[in-house]
Formats: structure tokens, C-alpha cells, sequence
């Protein structure tokens, strides 16, 4: 049992559009990510199956709108809501938003190391 304080979380990703926090628990990475309004992850996947993230997210919407472009339909979240990302995902940033999520650690370390390869 613990608790994640988000301040005390490491810097992985940060730019003038993105702010990613994570840590592993067990086999799970709990991240704390900001995306700037207008953000989109598009050129960040690029070179990625599909040209998406394709790791598996739970979460939460802290703040903000975030639109997710899916090959099927995208969909919209906003804040106050809980959400599934399955593989197959961008995220844009419709305003400033946070949340927080939950993914598989070897997974996301893969779709991580990709996006700090393009500079994200």
C-alpha cells in the first residue's frame, strides 16, 4: 500500500506542450501527464504500428477536454470522467488538460522511449 504524490514523481517527457510524470508500481506505470491546448500526438507515434500509442491506458480526466482519433471513431473525455484507452490511439488536447493513468509497465516503457526518441 502507498501513496503517488504527483509533485514527487519524476519527469519524464516535458516541452512547452507536455508534461509527463510516471512511476512503476509492480508491473504498472502511474503516470501525471499535462497536455497544452491544441497539443496533438500525432508526430510523436509516427513509426509506430498504425502510427499510434499502442499500450492499454486506465484513467482518470482531471481537467480539460481530450480528444482520442482512434481508426474507428474518436471519442471525447472530459474532466470528471473515468476512461479505457485500448491500443490503437492518439491523444489531442481540444484545451489544457491533465490526468492521470494506468498502464502496463512494458508496454508503455516501449511507446515512452519511441516518443523521447522524436522529441516529443
Amino acid at each position: 500500500m502507498g501513496v503517488i504524490n504527483r509533485d514527487e514523481v519524476p519527469v519524464a517527457i516535458e516541452d512547452d506542450n507536455v508534461e509527463l510524470r510516471k512511476s512503476e508500481v509492480g508491473e504498472m506505470t502511474v503516470s501525471f501527464i499535462r497536455l497544452k491546448e491544441g497539443t496533438d500526438m500525432t508526430p510523436a507515434f509516427a513509426g509506430l504500428p498504425n502510427d499510434q500509442c499502442q499500450c492499454p491506458h486506465w484513467g482518470y480526466m482531471l481537467e480539460g477536454k481530450l480528444k482520442m482519433k482512434t481508426s474507428g471513431e474518436d471519442e471525447v473525455y472530459e474532466a470528471g470522467q473515468a476512461f479505457y484507452w485500448s491500443p490503437g490511439h492518439v491523444p489531442v488536447a481540444l484545451t489544457d488538460c491533465a490526468y492521470v493513468d494506468f498502464s502496463p509497465t512494458q508496454e508503455y516503457n516501449a511507446v515512452i522511449e519511441h516518443i523521447s526518441g522524436q522529441g516529443a
